[in-house]
């Protein structure tokens, strides 16, 4: 196999390991609450940027980036009380939930110029120098951003198929009203969800900030890779939405030999429209 496709392998399993995580977050909020949330990816650029307050005052980058989920949490739970909690109760449709997480993505991304002001930025990290097995070449960074995915990975797994909560979360996806006849704490469930969510998407937003620097409209950029994801992997199936990011982030890697960089985005919006007309509801059973 050519080096130059094995290189574009490589840099796409990065890419892919880094969308894997919002992109379980997001299918999980929609797979148990029904939102198609558009401001998740302004919720990846808080947690970068969380990541990056707190790395500036001399903490350890993978501490950070364990810390600011905190944040990132925290405003999501934040946005559940204020915003969702209230739509749930007087059963907002799809479009209207939609038009508000449009709007709340925008006072995310706003806030954080006003904040951070809108200059690209960088972690305090050292420059290390990039490892090469037969002629690929791979930065350390990118090599420690998939071991921290798949920790996550591991983690949310075990977490959805071994504990009380997880199987509270699968019952709550499947039909919420008979969840919570069945005596299912529903509340609860959604504190989880947005807990899980919150975590994966900030740790994401970390990883992106790690790799490209940290700016006010990274999630934005972000957020048409997710929702493929997310389409491609069967819409509320976690495990399909991180497989499915994997093959984003390879094909839109692959895709520069012919295309070029700059229509790489281009990629994911079509891989969503195939699945769309092909396969409505994704290469994999849809729920948790």
């Amino acid at each position: 196999m050519d080096t130059q496709v094995i290189q574009l392998i490589v840099f796409g399993i990065a890419v892919g390991s880094i969308i894997a995580l919002p992109a379980a977050g997001l299918t999980l909020t929609y797979g148990i609450l029904r939102l198609s949330n558009f401001a998740h990816g302004d919720f990846l650029t808080l947690g970068a940027y969380l990541t990056l307050l707190i790395n500036a005052v001399g903490v350890n980058i993978w501490l950070a980036m364990i810390l600011a989920p905190v944040g990132t949490v925290g405003a999501m739970i934040l946005s559940e009380k204020l915003l969702w909690s209230k739509m749930r109760l007087i059963r907002a449709n799809s479009t209207t939930l939609m038009i508000i997480s449009i709007g709340l993505a925008l006072f995310i991304r706003n806030g954080i110029i006003l904040i951070w002001g809108g200059q690209n930025q960088k972690y305090d990290v050292p420059v290390t120098s990039a490892w090469e097995f037969f002629g690929v070449k791979v930065p350390q960074n990118q090599i420690l951003v998939l071991g921290l995915a798949v920790l996550a990975i591991v983690g949310l797994h075990y977490l959805l198929q071994n504990t009380k909560i997880g199987k509270a979360m699968r019952a709550v996806a499947d039909d919420l009203d008979l969840a919570r006849v069945s005596g299912i704490n529903v509340e609860q469930v959604i504190l989880w969800t947005w807990l899980i969510a919150g975590t994966l998407t900030s740790l994401g937003g970390s990883m992106y900030g790690l790799t490209i620097g940290v700016r006010p409209n990274m999630g934005w950029f972000l957020i048409l890779p997710l929702f493929a994801s997310v389409i491609l992997g069967g819409i509320g199936n976690p495990y399909g939405a991180i497989a499915a990011a994997f093959i984003i982030g390879i094909a839109q890697e692959l895709s520069t030999i012919w295309l070029g960089s700059q229509y790489k985005q281009g990629i994911a919006l079509l891989i969503m429209i195939l699945v769309l007309l092909i396969r409505p509801k994704g290469l994999f059973k849809g729920t948790i």
